[in-house]
Order: C-alpha cells, then structure tokens, then sequence
C-alpha cells in the first residue's frame, strides 16, 4: 500500500470544493427566498455578503478535501477510477449530508419540500465534485 500523495490529495480537494462552490452559487438563487423565508421564522439570519461568500468558500473547500480523503482511502479496497468517487460520494452524502438535512427537519428548521430540494442537489453535486477531486489524485 502506497503513501498518501498529500499535495495532490489537497489539489483534488480544492477543485472538488470549487466544483462545491460553483453549484451551490449557481443554485443559491433557486432556493434563497425559501432558505430565508424559514430562518426568518426563527429569527435567525444568513450571513450575507463577504462573510457570507469566504464562510461558503471554506465549507465547500472542507467537503471537497474530505471527499478527496475518503476517496484516497477508499483506492485500495475498490480500486482508483470513477465507480470508487461515486461510491465516495454516495457514503459521504448518506452519512453525513442526509444525515444533516434530517436534523433540520425533525427540527422544523425548514420545510420538506427544500430539504428534498438541498438532498437532491447535494447528492449531484458531491457526486460531480468526487470524480473531479479523484481524477486529479495520483499515487506518485
């Protein structure tokens, strides 16, 4: 079994984060009256603005180092290629995605209707950000 490849698990991470990153923005407009019409019910807010966009930046550049990590350790047992980050993917949206949205409905924080919405999206969107994390991710 082969050392992790640090820079290049690092490399895939960051473009999967992007890849995160770029769906989410390109989705956001679709939702955010929603997403907003719910925290406000709670009096709570989004973070908008910088603190908004680098706080996003970071949670996409933390799902895709993770995806990649998992993908990495995932090589040996399934072997490297496309089927292995889409099984990557499939766990980590399970396990924790789902896992996440089901929180936010058992407490009302927002209706179910944008939750399906948000799952399916996440399901797309971790699975695009996987091949493209694990096809940047060599051994050597």
């Amino acid at each position: 079994m082969g050392r992790i490849n640090v820079g290049r698990l690092l490399l895939g991470g960051l473009v999967a984060g992007l890849v995160i990153f770029l769906i989410e923005g390109a989705m956001g407009p679709t939702y955010m009256a929603d997403m907003v019409r719910a925290m406000q019910a709670h009096n709570l807010t989004i973070p908008t603005g910088a603190a908004g966009a680098v706080g996003g930046a970071l949670l996409s550049l933390l799902m895709g180092v993770g995806l990649v990590f998992f993908y990495v350790a995932a090589r040996p047992r399934f072997g490297a290629g496309v089927k292995t980050a889409i099984i990557v993917a499939v766990a980590y949206f399970v396990f924790a995605y789902l896992v996440g949205l089901i929180g936010y409905g058992l407490f009302g924080l927002y209706p179910a209707d944008l939750l399906v919405r948000w799952g399916a999206q996440g399901l797309v969107e971790l699975t695009l950000a996987s091949i493209a994390g694990a096809w940047l991710y060599k051994e050597a």
